[in-house]
């Protein structure tokens, strides 16, 4: 197959066709026929991509928009303190249809090995075991305990069918040969392996996700002192936290040294553009205007009446420092807190001066619209203000990112500063690249100029459940994921459960909920003026496009930190236990099978 996938998938919709995403391909073909050759190998690799590939929503509508840094009128139920078992899903024949579909491929294709060249066969067979570590590890980070599928199960198996959990360190261990064996004998290139489209999965893809889950697994294990589904401390019988490290920072410098890749100047246009940008992104889906494969991000974003006031919140916007690469104070209007600051800044949240193309090709100054967040600050780091109609659904075109090579240069150092490796030469080339980029002086901590910021030790220390001893080094490697990938799949999210921070999910602004712009006691009283509209905090007045309603501390109400003015404060209390680094098993599942078990924490729930 010549062409990428992405094309094929948008020839289909334009003709009217059946989700392709839903067809369910060659695993259907009978084993005794299929596996001849190449072009079976391939076409069954690309059948598990048409599955697999996570889509806009996946990468723009993930785990992020529920976390300590996004505000939100209507967070998830498992939030609330109400989630149990009986409510739990993900966990049905559908669930481990995949890994049975990988599992397949892994069990027919000995019978073309002496038909294809071996680099050839040794490829496709590190896609597929790059498939089965992939979902495996989705599976794993929402349940822990499950189990690792490396056979084609018979229905009449019920020994198999019936066991319990396989323990999480024994799934890694062997996620871990998985990975090993992709990283070691996957492709770079060549005929139907890599594309413009970055849908194939190569050796780059195969890199870059074990550097992300070797560096989730080995600081997951270093925070949590315990397995989460049982509440044991860790055996130790496989890979220890410092192995995984170990490989994290072993395959992100490969996959650096290699060359193949390099930051782009323009930050905003990686997630706004209709094509993806081969020199960054690694891995992705691509979407088509005139293909009319589209989707609804925009919208998500941008609507008032399918918004769920989804809005950037203080903390998020003092982690970017100021181009002289010194932190920020809290304590400024909207209007001037993003003069001098990393660029990135303005190209994720809404600042003055940002224009929008309309209808009719004029070019105005886009204005905030405060029923479309909860904290005065709007999202635009996926919203396309060009050529696509804000208030009207799938009508969205820019291309997603899965993997970028700035994410594996965090994951680079993050490893490297886990192990007590980085060095300013390292630093430079990593997080001091990324900074370059953003238009932000590079400052490696411990040397002349550097400013130790108070406020983001605090944040991550004071008063947390499981605080930690972070070197300065951690923290700004903390403060750089969240400045570049924020809102990308559920990078934020991961980063809290791994670093054992979920806690901040529930203490947001002491525990009250979340804290947006600055008011002044000036623009308290008279407002501010924005793209000419006039913006205005009110008790009087209900909220609207361009005045928020300031009456009290009840859930879904607004109020101001110090009275009269203050921050905008959007009251929303959220529950956090320990239990919930996991989901509970389904109880639908438990009736049918007592044996698997319950995760530590929801048996009494």
């Amino acid at each position: 197959m010549k062409k990428t996938i992405s094309i094929l998938l948008a020839a289909l919709a334009a003709c009217a066709c059946s989700d392709f995403l839903e067809r369910t391909p060659a695993n259907k073909f009978a084993a005794e026929t299929f596996f001849a050759g190449e072009t079976d190998l391939r076409l069954y690799a690309d059948g598990l991509i048409d599955t697999a590939l996570p889509d806009a929503s996946d990468m723009a509508l993930g785990e992020d928009r529920f976390t300590d840094l996004c505000g939100t009128k209507n967070s998830k139920e498992f939030y609330w303190g109400t989630y149990t078992a009986s409510k739990g899903n993900n966990w049905t024949t559908s669930t481990w249809s995949f890994p049975r579909r990988v599992a397949y491929m892994l069990e027919n294709m000995p019978r073309c090995k002496d038909k294809v060249l071996e680099s050839t066969y040794n490829h496709y067979e590190g896609v597929a075991r790059f498939w089965r570590a992939w979902i495996t590890f989705k599976r794993m980070k929402v349940f822990g305990d499950c189990y690792f599928v490396d056979k084609v199960i018979d229905p009449t198996d019920t020994l198999t069918l019936y066991s319990g959990r396989q323990d999480r360190e024994y799934i890694f261990h062997r996620m871990t040969e998985d990975l090993d064996f992709a990283c070691g004998h996957c492709l770079a290139s060549g005929d139907g392996i890599n594309s413009d489209g970055r849908v194939y999965v190569n050796k780059y893809v195969a890199l870059a996700y074990a550097s992300r889950i070797f560096l989730y697994e080995g600081t997951f294990r270093k925070y949590h002192s315990v397995n989460p589904s049982t509440g044991k401390p860790w055996s130790g019988e496989y890979e220890s936290a410092g192995d995984l490290l170990e490989r994290a920072e072993k395959y992100a410098k490969e996959l650096v040294e290699a060359g193949a890749f390099s930051l782009v100047s323009d930050y905003r246009g990686l997630f706004v553009s209709p094509g993806l940008n081969p020199k960054e992104v690694i891995w992705g889906r691509t979407y088509s205007e005139d293909l009319s494969v589209r989707h609804g991000v925009t919208y998500k974003y941008c609507s008032t009446t399918s918004s769920l006031l989804y809005g950037p919140t203080k903390e998020y916007v003092r982690m970017f420092l100021r181009t002289d690469g010194t932190p920020a104070s809290g304590e400024l209007s909207v209007t001037e807190e993003f003069n001098g600051r990393d660029k990135r800044l303005s190209a994720t949240v809404l600042a003055p001066g940002q224009t929008v193309k309309k209808s009719d090709g004029t070019t105005p100054e886009f204005a905030p619209n405060w029923t479309w967040t909860c904290t005065g600050y709007l999202w635009i780091k996926w919203v396309q203000l060009e050529d696509v109609p804000l208030g009207a659904d799938n009508k969205s075109y820019n291309s997603v990112p899965i993997m970028r090579y700035a994410e594996v240069l965090l994951n680079y150092a993050e490893a490297a500063a886990e192990l007590g490796h980085m060095d300013p030469a390292l630093w430079e080339k990593t997080v001091g690249a990324l900074r370059r980029r953003a238009g932000v002086r590079s400052i490696c901590p411990g040397t002349d100029g550097y400013v130790a910021d108070t406020w983001l030790r605090d944040y991550y220390t004071k008063d947390v459940l499981h605080p930690a001893a972070l070197t300065d080094e951690l923290l700004e490697i903390r403060r750089e994921r969240v400045t570049e990938l924020m809102l990308e799949g559920q990078s934020r999210y991961d980063d809290l459960v791994r670093w054992h921070l979920g806690d901040l999910i529930e203490r947001r602004y002491n525990h009250e909920g979340w804290r947006g712009i600055w008011i002044t006691e000036e623009e308290a009283v008279s407002g501010f003026d924005w793209a000419g509209k006039h913006y205005t905090v009110s008790k009087s007045r209900g909220t609207s496009e361009t005045n928020y309603k300031i009456t009290g501390n009840a859930s879904g109400a607004w109020s101001l930190s110090e009275g009269s003015h203050g921050y905008l404060v959007y009251h929303y209390k959220l529950v956090w236990d320990d239990k919930m680094y996991l989901h509970p098993i389904p109880q639908a599942a438990l009736n049918v099978n007592p044996a698997l078990g319950q995760n530590e924490g929801w048996q009494w729930q």
